[in-house]
């Protein structure tokens, strides 16, 4: 897992609240367990005039107009702004693995699912809260300046606006830790990889009929 120290990146607006799993990343997409290729298909109901389908080639596929992600300024962002419950619906890990493999790697919301906002650190996206009020002023910003930017320190635990303004956040430190070194479940494990090898010696050793 890429490690997430800091991020200075354009904004893209996702004004709408209780956006589910199955917008993020719809159904039929669900077949692979690889964790690339989805970004393409992230919300592809709202992205797209048709019906995705994997291994589709959507760079031929009619977009809808009007769809933040498909507007010029908006293109390149790396952070993704929400609203309240971003994330709910089902567990499915593919969510995060459409937002990462689109590009975002940090969503600022007022709440988020909470099965999502586990699967975010597992997978390398800092999930950002910040109160209601603070989101609205960030949506207002980036409504009205095009190529709207935040720049985000995790260590800081700091979220600062083009005027200057810092916004400070909570996360775990165990979470924050794991996500500033890289660290997902595997890499954890691996870290003890060393003790692991000596419990199971001395086992074999204590009960050689269990081997």
């Amino acid at each position: 897992m890429q490690a997430f120290t800091t991020l200075d990146g354009i904004v893209a607006p996702m004004d709408r609240a209780n956006v589910d799993t199955d917008a993020i990343i719809p159904k039929q997409f669900l077949k692979s367990i690889r964790r690339s290729g989805y970004g393409p298909f992230l919300f592809d109901e709202w992205r797209y005039e048709d019906r995705g389908e994997p291994e589709m080639d959507c760079s031929k596929r009619p977009k809808r107009a009007d769809f933040v992600l498909n507007q010029p300024r908006y293109q390149g962002a790396q952070i993704l702004l929400a609203r309240e419950n971003f994330g709910c619906g089902s567990s499915r890990e593919h969510a995060p693995w459409a937002i990462l493999d689109y590009g975002f790697s940090c969503v600022i919301a007022p709440s988020f699912a909470d099965i999502f906002y586990n699967n975010c650190f597992k997978n390398g996206i800092l999930p950002i809260v910040l109160d209601a009020n603070t989101v609205d002023d960030l949506f207002r910003d980036c409504f009205a300046q095009e190529g709207y930017r935040l720049s985000v320190d995790l260590q800081a635990q700091t979220v600062t606006t083009p005027d200057g303004q810092i916004l400070h956040f909570e996360v775990d430190a165990f979470r924050k830790h794991c996500l500033l070194n890289g660290l997902d479940d595997i890499a954890l494990t691996l870290a003890d990889a060393d003790a692991i090898r000596a419990y199971e010696a001395r086992r074999q050793q204590e009960a050689a009929w269990l081997f």
